[in-house]
């Protein structure tokens, strides 16, 4: 079996060195850093992850937060979930997924990654002691990795006036989060650009409810009209009544949406969407929140990832 001696030996430093490395690197200088991390790939060093959480005084336990209503998000956070736990595993720590708020500050944990707060959260999270790094954008000063919200709506409204739709319609989702005023921002800004008159409806998050609305204001909605929905989850409700209602889908009224996790592609016709990378969004929370406990609870600011506009069967193309 490969110790540490071992390690030191190939890497030509202490023992103390090769420790340092494992348990504080970020205490070693980079070059330092990779020479011993060579000598442990070269001779399949594996660290003891309890005992490096031992020496630590960590569990190496982070808590997953999820505080909204997961019925009416999945399956989104099922990738997310996943990134997350791929992420954390690099670094042999494990997930725990809490929906509970009243087990919040149960246990041990190393760090929080919170998604779903809204801002009557933000007291429930002021009072965690241990780092935290927030799914989505806020405005409160916690660390945060969002979707780029803005350039995302910006990205399918330019679409939609590129297309020659003469009415471009947002329907957004009734909450006051920093999500929904960056989406609605995206929209909005654009039309102005364009010197065209924003038309903006809210709603809760769920497709009967959008379906009920195109079908109570269909006589409103004439041909040439494309919809632009703040999630999927809208925007299938808004297939449902156009075609309902006997509308041509691509043809005279186009559908956009948000998210691109599975709903989209459930969706007959398929859906336009802008798709989220919610995959990737999951490692870099992992990522950061991992660091920013290397790094004693250091503020790690914002990071925004650039949402790709994906064209399918309900816009023209």
């Amino acid at each position: 079996m490969v110790t540490l001696s071992d390690v030191a030996k190939k890497a030509n430093v202490s023992k103390m060195t090769v420790s340092r490395v494992i348990n504080h690197p970020e205490q070693v200088t980079d070059e330092l850093r990779q020479l011993v991390q060579d000598a442990m790939a070269s001779l399949q060093y594996r660290p003891n992850s309890a005992a490096k959480a031992l020496a630590n005084n960590r569990t190496n336990v982070i808590k997953v937060v999820i505080l909204e209503d997961v019925e009416v998000t999945e399956p989104y956070y099922m990738n997310l979930l996943f990134g997350i736990a791929k992420g954390l595993d690099r670094q042999q720590y494990a997930l725990q997924l809490v929906t509970d708020r009243s087990h919040l500050t149960a246990g041990n944990p190393d760090g929080y990654i919170v998604t779903g707060a809204r801002n009557n959260d933000i007291q429930l999270l002021d009072q965690l002691t241990e780092p935290v790094v927030v799914f989505g954008e806020n405005r409160y000063g916690y660390d945060f990795i969002d979707t780029d919200n803005k350039l995302g709506i910006q990205k399918a409204t330019e679409f939609a006036i590129a297309k020659n739709y003469q009415s471009i319609i947002f329907i957004g989702i009734d909450v006051k989060e920093p999500f929904e005023y960056s989406r609605e921002a995206g929209y909005i800004n654009t039309l102005q650009k364009n010197k065209m008159l924003p038309r903006i409806h809210r709603m809760g998050n769920h497709s009967h409810l959008s379906q009920k609305f195109i079908n109570s204001h269909w006589h409103e909605f004439a041909r040439n009209t494309i919809f632009i929905c703040a999630s999927d989850r809208l925007a299938v409700g808004v297939v449902r009544a156009i075609l309902q209602n006997g509308g041509d889908i691509p043809k005279d009224f186009g559908v956009i949406g948000f998210d691109g996790v599975l709903l989209d592609q459930v969706s007959n016709p398929q859906l336009t969407t802008v798709r989220q990378p919610i995959m990737q969004l999951g490692e870099l929370l992992a990522r950061m929140l991992l660091q920013k406990i290397a790094q004693s609870g250091a503020q790690q600011g914002e990071t925004m990832v650039t949402p790709e506009l994906v064209v399918r069967d309900t816009t023209r193309k």
